[in-house]
């Protein structure tokens, strides 16, 4: 699985991308979530409040309960305003 990072979530991690092997217990974004948090403090800090955070999955936007798989590309970044 790829994840993304965009904006201040990369600034925090201090990386923009990274590929992991997702657990069979890894079903939905929410339980990504979960394991990234448990991972270290970091995660846990910028996940801390998902609805600061959107998500796409295979470049559609998606919810937090949206199926993943071991071949996405999951990706998070902060809401987008325009003006």
């Amino acid at each position: 699985m790829t994840l993304l990072y965009f904006a201040w979530v990369r600034q925090k991690l201090g990386k923009g991308q990274e590929e992991i092997e997702p657990s069979s217990e890894m079903k939905t974004v929410n339980d990504l979530i979960a394991w990234l948090v448990a991972r270290d403090a970091e995660y846990a800090e910028v996940f801390a409040d998902p609805s600061r955070l959107r998500v796409a999955v295979n470049q559609d936007h998606v919810s937090f309960d949206a199926p993943v798989h071991a071949n996405d590309e999951v990706a998070f970044f902060p809401p987008v305003t325009g003006g």
